[in-house]
């Protein structure tokens, strides 16, 4: 019961950061008014977690449940090209997931960073599953000759870098239209 109550806690506590970033952005994003918006102070938090890091940590993993669940991202396996450019479409509606998403991944390059294990354990799942995408979609070969195992990490770059180009610059990087145009590419030359 006492553990109930406590996934029930860090859920609150999870959904509370969700809005205050989608409010304030990532920077603006403090634990403290976290702890606030759900009736805790900062020390009360930090029993739940121990450093805004593992919060956002928390924070981006309730994301990937969202996509894979009810929202926008098909379960692992449902993946298709049109409904990862859906999911380029709603990303760009949600800048403050997206920052802290794009912050925490810059940031956990570095050795003993507390997402690096997330973001390494996430990258290895995406490339599989685009892999997957890829094979669907286009068999054994692209267009270019090149196999789903080669694509696939390059699709997953243009994903992300997308992202940050549209952080830096949203009135001229047109995020979706370019993810589309990349698609495009993908598919080669005219017949």
């Amino acid at each position: 019961m006492a553990r109930a109550r406590s996934e029930e806690r860090r859920a609150e506590i999870v959904r509370a950061a969700v809005e205050v970033i989608a409010e304030r952005g990532y920077r603006g994003a403090s634990l403290g008014s976290v702890a606030e918006r759900v009736g805790l102070t900062q020390q009360g938090l930090l029993h739940y977690f121990p450093t805004k890091e593992a919060l956002l940590v928390a924070v981006l993993q309730e994301r990937d449940r969202w996509d894979t669940g009810g929202g926008s991202r098909p379960a692992a396996g449902e993946w298709r090209l049109d409904l990862l450019a859906s999911l380029v479409d709603y990303n760009s509606m949600r800048p403050g997931i997206v920052q802290t998403f794009s912050a925490l991944l810059g940031e956990s390059v570095t050795d003993g960073h507390p997402a690096r294990e997330f973001f390494t354990e996430r990258y290895a799942q995406v490339r599989s599953e685009m892999t997957a995408v890829l094979r669907g979609e286009y068999g054994e070969r692209l267009p270019s000759g090149l196999t789903p195992e080669q694509v696939a990490p390059l699709l997953v770059a243009v994903l992300d870098g997308l992202q940050y180009q549209w952080l830096l610059d949203p009135e001229s990087v047109d995020m979706p239209g370019a993810f589309r145009s990349f698609l495009t590419l993908l598919q080669g030359p005219p017949a």
